[in-house]
């Protein structure tokens, strides 16, 4: 299991105007710290932790952070219509397209994506993989 995902972020003001576009609309809490941004999902009272976490940080070793070449994380909407409206709200706060939503021909019937950089340049992903929703053929 993934405990948490960590990504760099030069300006962590930036970072935070552009996940706190859409983390809040899928139950991520914000704390902030000197550290920088950690978004974690709810806990309830005596249950453990709902995993990943997901941590926006300045690089450790003081140079400028840089995204990975072939690293990408996604986070799993509800509906289509949410990434649709995640994806809009993630552009306009200083994210970019790398993909509009919608479904791709590689994946399932069901699998409905869009692609963001944010604005370090990290690849995000929004899907919803809802069966109770029409598919890429129906």
């Amino acid at each position: 299991m993934i405990a948490y995902v960590t990504v760099g972020a030069d300006d962590i003001a930036r970072a935070k105007r552009f996940y706190s576009a859409f983390l809040p609309a899928l139950d991520y809490g914000l704390k902030e710290g000197p550290e920088g941004l950690s978004y974690a999902l709810p806990v309830a009272l005596g249950q453990s932790p709902v995993l990943p976490d997901f941590y926006v940080k300045p690089t450790f070793d003081g140079h400028p952070a840089s995204a990975g070449n072939g690293a990408m994380v996604a986070f799993e909407a509800r509906t289509q219509k949410q990434v649709r409206d995640l994806h809009t709200a993630a552009l306009a706060a200083g994210g970019f397209d790398d993909g509009q939503p919608g479904f791709r021909a590689a994946y399932g019937a069901h699998f409905y994506v869009s692609y963001l950089r944010d604005p370090q340049g990290n690849k995000i992903a929004l899907f919803s993989d809802n069966r109770d929703e029409p598919g890429r053929d129906g």
